[in-house]
């Protein structure tokens, strides 16, 4: 079973930045599409971006807007999400996940997340 960790998260000022990371252990994920979503208090899980496993082609939510940049190390075996001007909008738990064709979770278990709080 494959495990995510994230990492990363924090509290930050309106317009500040962050990196997130998503460790995966237990099987190698360079061939498959990865994701990160995530889910504000009272709110639906939702996704935020997407990187093909070769990095080469990424995609976004709309409201990213581009502030947000997803990218991976394959030989890390890790995921990024680097984000950027902030919003108090993008509080939320932060979550990674290989990918479906669709870009649903292929995986209908999570990791643990990480926390991201901006502050306005």
């Amino acid at each position: 079973q494959v495990q995510l960790v994230e990492s990363g998260g924090g509290l930050v000022q309106a317009g500040g930045s962050l990196r997130l990371s998503c460790a995966a252990s237990g099987r190698t994920l360079s061939t498959q599409a990865m994701g990160w979503f995530r889910q504000a208090p009272g709110k639906e899980r939702e996704f935020v971006a997407a990187v093909s496993w070769s990095g080469d082609s990424t995609y976004y939510a709309d409201f990213v807007e581009d502030r947000f940049t997803i990218s991976r190390d394959n030989a890390k075996n890790t995921v990024y999400l680097q984000m950027n001007s902030l919003k108090p909008e993008d509080t939320a738990v932060y979550y990674c996940n290989v990918l479906r064709a669709d870009f649903k979770p292929l995986y209908d278990y999570w990791g643990q997340g990480t926390q991201v709080t901006v502050s306005s």
